[in-house]
């Protein structure tokens, strides 16, 4: 299976072939591991006094998670290589599953690590959907309009940015806070974790089920994916690592310490309040600013944009180091609006032009997700030892490399082979 040279074979504007459902399909993916994604920032908060443990070990939830991504990237590739496209989805699927239910002997046990191999075994399979997901739709259509349609598929994971705080207060926080002094409260408060990720687990079954039962199109047979070391000839792609691993790590500490970033700053709030009301508001600007984004992609070079935008995240993280009180919470809050569109972007920006090397690419800039296991953990060091508003300089320093990236690093360059 090959992601290149294949646009003529998956064009959405021929009406003769059927690829509207499967396009449907694909994209109720990006949902799924969203909302498996920020579901994490409420297993740090929740995690914390269950176990008590700091904010550094807590947040070794993102390590677990990413790591996963890491290590699976490329054997996902491998593996959807030699059988297929179709396959792929459903063992990525089967695997997310997996791990979900893993969190039931996971919280009757009280054990921490292994809540983390379950963790690391779900994003194992968001792997494999990402890496299938993410290119298979920049050719879904005109090469043109990539960015804006891959920024379009991934609004849809936005849902489930909205869906994953309301689903924490309403069953892992609710009537599990405070202090947990008796093997009887911590239990009831791990259990708490069982109904949400047992929900998610049949839900993705149901997906399964769907993706097994409809006929997909497989993009057709091509280049393999294979090491090719004249792929970093490419600094466009080299930069798209680097800005993917930096903003991804940013994006995983921010969702990651954002609970305990708001209790801390606003007294009395509990954690429940914080992913209720506080949260849903920063996921909210999420969703707003990807749809936003792509609307003003119409008119605007996708590259100035992310600059624009990796520039605005950079300044409320500093807003949100040195203010104080609702500004500085709503400054955090609304880094999310600017790191919407930046995953998808960076992304198609990076790919572009690679040829018979798109799909390797595709999974060296999926493999940069391991930012988020690397970054967290350092902003949970900064908090416990600090404090929790000096911990926001390392997202700042992380966007950076964004903004960098959208003013001069997407330049495609002309290498020999």
């Amino acid at each position: 299976m090959a992601f290149v040279g294949t646009e003529k074979n998956l064009n959405t504007n021929d009406s003769s072939q059927p690829y509207l459902i499967p396009f449907i399909l694909v994209t109720s993916l990006f949902f799924l591991w969203g909302l498996a994604n920020i579901l994490n920032s409420a297993l740090i908060a929740h995690f914390q006094p269950v176990f008590e443990i700091k904010r550094a070990q807590a947040l070794l939830v993102e390590s677990a998670f990413y790591f996963g991504y890491f290590t699976i990237a490329i054997p996902a590739g491998l593996f959807m290589e030699k059988y297929s496209y179709k396959k792929g989805i459903l063992f990525g699927l089967l695997l997310y599953a997996g791990g979900a239910l893993l969190f039931i002997p996971a919280a009757q046990t009280i054990t921490f690590g292994f809540f983390l191999i379950a963790l690391y075994i779900i994003a194992s399979g968001l792997a494999f959907l990402e890496t299938a997901a993410n290119p298979y739709v920049t050719i879904l259509g005109k090469k043109e309009s990539s960015v804006q349609r891959l920024n379009f598929s991934q609004s849809f994971n936005g849902l489930a940015l909205v869906v994953g705080p309301w689903l924490a207060g309403q069953f892992i926080f609710a009537g599990n806070e405070g202090t947990l002094e008796t093997m009887e409260q911590k239990q009831q408060a791990a259990n708490a974790v069982i109904f949400p990720y047992s929900l998610i687990a049949v839900v993705v079954l149901v997906v399964a089920g769907l993706f097994f039962l409809i006929k997909m199109p497989e993009p057709t047979k091509g280049g393999k994916l294979k090491f090719d070391k004249t792929i970093f000839k490419n600094s466009h792609l080299r930069n798209a690592v680097l800005a993917q691993l930096f903003y991804v790590g940013a994006q995983a500490g921010i969702w990651g310490i954002t609970i305990n970033y708001i209790t801390t700053i606003l007294p009395g709030t509990t954690n429940e309040m914080a992913s209720k009301k506080y949260m849903a508001v920063g996921t909210s600007l999420f969703v707003i600013g990807r749809f936003f984004g792509t609307w003003l992609m119409t008119f605007i070079k996708n590259h100035k944009l992310l600059t624009f935008y990796g520039a605005c995240a950079s300044a409320l993280c500093l807003i949100g180091v040195f203010s104080g009180g609702v500004i500085a919470v709503y400054s955090i809050l609304s880094i999310n609006f600017f790191m919407s569109i930046m995953f998808p972007t960076i992304f198609a920006l990076g790919v572009k032009d690679l040829g018979t090397q798109t799909k390797l690419g595709s999974s060296l800039i999926i493999m940069a997700i391991v930012g988020g296991a690397l970054v967290p953990p350092l902003m949970g060091i900064i908090a416990d030892n600090v404090g929790i508003q000096q911990s926001m300089f390392l997202p700042f320093l992380c966007f950076l490399t964004v903004i960098y990236f959208g003013w001069k690093g997407y330049e495609i360059k002309s290498h020999s082979s």
